[in-house]
C-alpha cells in the first residue's frame, strides 16, 4: 500500500471527529496530560515554594528585630544554616523519591490510563464514547498485560536513549502505535504487540515526526494563552490526530496481511 495519507489530511480529519464530541474530547485529553506525570511539577514546586518562604522571612527581619542586638547576626546565621542543610537534605532523597513514586504511578496507573484514552479516541472516529472508557484499562484480564507491554515499551525507548538520544527518538516512534494496538487488543502478547507496532511504523516515523513537529506552532499558542489553549483545543487535536494516523497504519497492516481482517 502505497503511503496515501499528508499531515494535512489527517488533521482535518481529527478535527472533524474530536468537535463532534467536543467537550467529551475536551475532558478526556485533559485527564491523559493530567495522568501522565504532569502533577509531580507540583510536588517540585512546593519545595521551591519552601526555599521562598525561607527568602521571604528573611526580609521580612531584615527590617525590625527584638533588642537583642546580637539577634539579627544570629537569626541571619540560623537561616543560612538552616537553608544549606535544607537544600542538602532535600534534593537527593526528596528528588530520588519522586523520581520512583513517578515511575511507579507511570507502571501502574498513568500507562494503563494513556491505553484507555487511546481507546477513547479510536472509538470516537465511529461512536460518541463516553469519558468512561480511560479506566476500562483496570478490568480484569486486561490490567496486567497491559502494565507488562507498556512497561517493556518503556524501559526500551529509555535504554535506547541512555545510549544516545537519536536512537530512542526513533524507538520512540517506532512504539507509537503500542498503546493504540493494546486499546482494540488488551489480551494481545507483549512481543506480537511490540512486534507489530514496529511494522506499522516501517516507514512512516520521519513521517510521524514531521506531523509532530506541524503542531509547533499550537504548542507556541498554548504557552502564551497559560495552556487554555491546550486544554480546549490544541491537545484534543493533536490526540485525535494521532489516532488518524493508528487508524491508517492499521488499514496498512490489513492490506500487507500484518494482520487478519475482522
Amino acid at each position: 500500500m502505497n503511503k496515501t495519507w499528508t499531515s494535512a489530511l489527517l488533521k482535518e480529519n481529527a478535527k472533524k471527529l474530536f468537535k463532534k464530541n467536543y467537550w467529551v474530547c475536551v475532558g478526556v485529553s485533559l485527564l491523559i496530560i493530567l495522568f501522565t506525570g504532569s502533577g509531580l511539577i507540583g510536588i517540585g514546586s512546593s519545595g521551591i515554594s519552601i526555599i521562598q518562604d525561607i527568602q521571604e522571612i528573611r526580609e521580612i527581619n531584615n527590617g525590625e528585630t527584638p533588642d537583642d542586638p546580637d539577634y539579627e547576626d544570629d537569626y541571619e546565621d540560623y537561616v543560612e544554616e538552616s537553608e544549606e542543610s535544607f537544600l542538602a537534605f532535600l534534593f537527593p532523597p526528596v528528588l530520588t523519591a519522586i523520581a520512583l513514586v513517578g515511575a511507579v504511578l507511570k507502571i501502574f496507573l498513568f500507562n494503563v490510563i494513556e491505553v484507555g484514552g487511546m481507546a477513547f479516541f479510536i472509538q470516537n472516529r465511529t461512536k460518541t464514547p463516553s469519558a468512561g472508557i480511560i479506566f476500562d484499562g483496570f478490568k480484569n484480564g486486561r490490567y496486567m498485560n497491559i502494565i507488562k507491554t507498556m512497561f517493556l515499551r518503556d524501559i526500551q525507548v529509555f535504554l535506547w536513549t541512555f545510549l544516545f538520544i537519536i536512537p530512542g527518538a526513533i524507538k520512540s516512534y517506532e512504539y507509537l502505535m503500542v498503546p493504540y494496538i493494546l486499546a482494540e487488543n488488551p489480551t494481545m502478547s507483549s512481543k506480537d504487540v511490540l512486534s507489530l507496532s514496529k511494522r506499522m511504523m516501517d516507514g512512516e516515523k520521519g513521517d510521524a515526526f514531521i506531523l509532530s513537529l506541524s503542531f509547533i506552532g499550537w504548542d507556541f499558542l498554548s504557552l502564551i494563552t497559560c495552556g487554555l489553549a491546550g486544554i480546549f483545543y490544541v491537545n484534543p487535536y493533536y490526540l485525535a490526530t494521532f489516532t488518524e494516523l493508528y487508524a491508517y497504519n492499521k488499514e496498512k497492516a490489513y492490506d500487507n496481511g500484518y494482520i487478519l481482517q475482522e
